[in-house]
């Protein structure tokens, strides 16, 4: 299945912030929101920026719904590993860590396929905990449809509201992945996300950072909501 869902315009604000950045960097942060468009400072040590407004992103076709509770989400797809650790805070209340907040992730797996129908792999949702935190084990999606390779996030606070959005992968990091079994098994494009408009629109506010851990990788990021 394709992905070409579009990213309209949302009010929603994303805090990013470097994994090693503790909550009270964050707080001080955000204690000045920036301007649409623009950047606060860092936080002290990071040179990732403090509160930012992104632009949000539809949940595009291969959505299905909530997924299953649960951390690891791989169900045996074969892939580089990746460990990803987010931190939901309330950038209107001098960015607090959210306790209780549903985050549903879905993407495509190595081959650039979806799961759909009964199939359920590569999907699932975790219920952060009493520091704002969870944690996803899944691996690197692959490249598909001339989109930029990515992994889908909502966030649910509570029953009534949400925050869609998606995260991106630096071109460098996923040039070495697209090397490796089992993504190798196709041609790789030579900039996977050169060639989506999403990318350049929102990338650089959502693009992971991902660091070596173990035989895969690992990637913090900070989501904050109104």
């Amino acid at each position: 299945m394709t992905d070409n869902g579009t990213f309209p315009t949302s009010r929603r604000a994303l805090l990013l912030t470097a994994g090693s950045a503790g909550i009270a960097a964050l707080t001080a942060a955000c204690a000045r929101p920036a301007a649409p468009g623009r950047a606060a400072p860092a936080p002290s040590g990071g040179a990732t920026p403090g509160c930012v407004l992104a632009v949000g992103a539809g949940a595009g076709p291969n959505y299905v719904g909530r997924g299953r509770t649960r951390s690891d989400i791989t169900e045996g797809r074969p892939g580089v590993p990746l460990r990803l650790e987010l931190t939901v805070v309330r950038v209107a209340k001098d960015c607090r860590p959210l306790a209780g907040a549903a985050v549903d992730i879905w993407q495509a797996d190595s081959a650039g396929v979806y799961s759909e129908g009964k199939d359920t792999y590569l999907r699932g949702v975790q219920v952060t905990d009493g520091s704002g935190r969870c944690v996803f084990r899944t691996i690197v999606p692959g490249w598909y449809a001339g989109l930029a390779p990515h992994i889908h996030f909502k966030v649910r606070p509570d029953a009534h509201t949400e925050t869609t959005s998606q995260f991106f992968l630096p071109d460098a990091f996923l040039r070495e992945v697209y090397a490796r079994q089992p993504y190798a098994r196709r041609k790789a494009p030579r900039d996977p996300n050169a060639r989506d408009d999403r990318y350049r629109a929102a990338g650089g506010a959502m693009t992971l950072t991902p660091v070596p851990d173990g035989t895969g990788y690992r990637a913090a990021f900070t989501v904050g909501i109104d």
